[in-house]
């Protein structure tokens, strides 16, 4: 059997054999007793009321990886049934971001929608039955008549309609003539079900609502847990894999299938992911967004798919980050520096090596000659040979970064202070002789001498120097604007109940900080979208989507170590 996507990225040919997670172990039985015809069919079913975030594309790696692994199919489907809410962007934007990560769902793309008029046949159907009816409490009532955990729910006055008068309201609230809220249709199953989803569960709601695909057609709009298994039913899925919270909802999915005599797909149940110094709630995502707190849906410190994609994460390192998190029953949280790891991981053998400075200082090289540029043979990625090398231009007067430079160096600082020679990456070796200073005492200048038969950085005579830094050319720098992003929030929980605040109340005031001035190697500015690269020294770095010609804008993905750790331990 081929190993999934989730499980076999980056995994060697020899590498021993892997234990099956449960779900693939479920569906390894299943495919043994001949459950389902030995056909794997799995789905993704988004609303499309927001944009999609890491916990679902966990659920997309996982549900099209199943499929793949065990040569089946793959939907992606809309659960498209609750228009108030939905808006023709958010599914543009799901459908690019499932397709990003790679998920094949080839012609079957589906709606809830698609089954409006298949689900109310349903409904009738049950309420011929004598298994659902027409109620007149509203939202409020339903919810005080619910019950408790040690108490019964209270039977509604209208749960015994006869079959023909819920057939006949059923009818006109299909056709408008009631005001929302004023009855739903409900399952008539037990009140004192200890399972509060089984204490007759609303089933269609009135909403007089534009649709984004019916228009006007309906007036009625299903509830999720009776769409939901329907949808699966009719789609002909055979493991239906949700998050953990619909584990309690698994019964009335069972009940309505039963009780229909319809085809009925098996419901599992995994950890969601829930990860630290973010939020994974819609609501309060789209709160950040509508309140200007971030800079839109896509903005590199959410934890948007469409966020990490302009921020610079890859597909691979999303699939890199789910294999090593791996498939649980049980609700986690994963430490943020997983991801950002396994996003260290992944750019290192792909990202092309470039030269950037964020603060810099000028050093000029005083017995270089005056006019002469060269050009330096630089390597593009040690880590793949194929990438192949560049060459840097290089000349009297550079570029360095301002923490390269002290003049009052303590003893284990390998980097250039007046006597001390370095290496200057793919060049030569230089000596520190002096530094120029501004009126205000500040360094404005580094002055050395090179050595010129060190070309390369190579030591002509066997010497060895401890310091390598890396530098632009002055003359060919390119001028850049460099955002360093880092956590949205500071605490590691800004949803824990015990937080003294409101959760915006733990934004991090440091999670962007804009770097004008920038001096980058000139070989960047032919770099596209999504390109991505590691600023040797610096860390991992994206072209921007508000990058112009005329002025280039880089975000960056992640430093090349944690500084989060060292923070945590002072």
């Amino acid at each position: 059997m081929a190993t999934s996507d989730l499980n076999k990225e980056r995994a060697p040919e020899d590498a021993p054999a892997r234990s099956l997670h449960f779900i693939e172990q479920i569906i390894e039985n299943d495919n043994k007793t001949g459950r389902f015809e030995q056909r794997v069919h799995t789905r993704f079913p988004p609303e499309p009321n927001g944009y999609l975030h890491i916990g679902h594309a966990k659920s997309i790696i996982l549900n099209s990886g199943m499929a793949k692994e065990f040569g089946g199919l793959f939907n992606l489907r809309f659960d498209d049934t609750n228009p108030a809410k939905e808006d023709v962007e958010y599914v543009e934007s799901i459908k690019e971001d499932v397709k990003w990560l790679g998920a094949d769902w080839g012609d079957r793309l589906f709606f809830a929608s698609d089954y409006f008029e298949k689900m109310y046949e349903y409904a009738i159907q049950l309420i011929k039955k004598g298994k659902a009816y027409v109620c007149d409490l509203t939202a409020d009532q339903i919810r005080e008549t619910r019950g408790t955990t040690t108490e019964p729910g209270k039977e509604s006055p209208w749960r015994n309609r006869s079959v023909e008068e819920n057939l006949d309201l059923f009818e006109r609230m299909k056709k408008g003539e009631f005001p929302d809220g004023s009855k739903t249709l409900r399952a008539k199953i037990d009140m004192a079900s200890p399972n509060f989803n089984m204490r007759d569960p609303v089933m269609y709601r009135i909403l007089h609502a534009t649709h984004h695909r019916q228009g006007n057609k309906w007036n009625i709009y299903p509830m999720y847990d009776w769409a939901h298994g329907l949808e699966d039913s009719i789609e002909g899925i055979t493991h239906s894999i949700c998050t953990l919270e619909f584990e309690q909802h698994r019964p009335l999915y069972d009940w309505f299938l039963d009780e229909l005599g319809a085809y009925h797909p098996q419901q599992i149940e995994f950890a969601r992911l829930n990860l630290t110094y973010t939020v994974m709630s819609k609501r309060k995502l789209l709160e950040l967004v509508k309140k200007n707190y971030v800079d839109g849906w896509d903005d590199p410190r959410m934890p948007t798919i469409c966020g990490l994609r302009r921020r610079g994460y890859t597909p691979e390192s999303l699939r890199l980050f789910c294999q090593t998190i791996g498939v649980a029953k049980f609700n986690s949280v994963i430490d943020t520096v997983v991801l950002e790891n396994s996003a260290r991981e992944d750019l290192n053998k792909r990202a092309l090596r470039r030269m950037g400075v964020l603060n810099p200082i000028k050093l000029v090289i005083d017995n270089y000659p005056e006019d002469q540029t060269e050009m330096l043979v630089a390597i593009n990625n040690p880590e793949n040979e194929a990438d192949g090398t560049r060459e840097v231009p290089f000349s009297k007067t550079l570029y360095i970064e301002r923490d390269d430079f002290m003049e009052d160096a303590p003893k284990k600082y390998y980097r250039l202070t007046p006597g001390r020679e370095v290496r200057l990456r793919y060049a030569y070796f230089v000596t520190c002789k002096n530094c120029v200073k501004d009126a205000d005492g500040n360094v404005v200048e580094v002055h050395c001498e090179y050595d010129p038969e060190s070309r390369g950085g190579q030591s002509p005579d066997g010497r060895r120097v401890q310091g390598t830094i890396h530098w632009v050319n002055a003359a060919t720098a390119l001028d850049a604007e460099v955002r360093l992003y880092d956590r949205l929030f500071s605490v590691e929980n800004p949803d824990d109940p015990n937080n003294t605040g409101d959760y915006k109340d733990y934004l991090n005031p440091e999670s962007l900080k804009v770097i004008e001035g920038a001096k980058l190697e000139p070989s960047l500015s032919d770099a596209r979208l999504e390109d991505r690269f590691q600023f040797e020294r610096i860390g991992y770095f994206t072209l921007d989507k508000n990058s112009t010609p005329e002025k280039l804008v880089f975000n960056r993905t992640v430093s090349l170590r944690d500084s989060w750790s060292k923070i945590a331990k002072k």
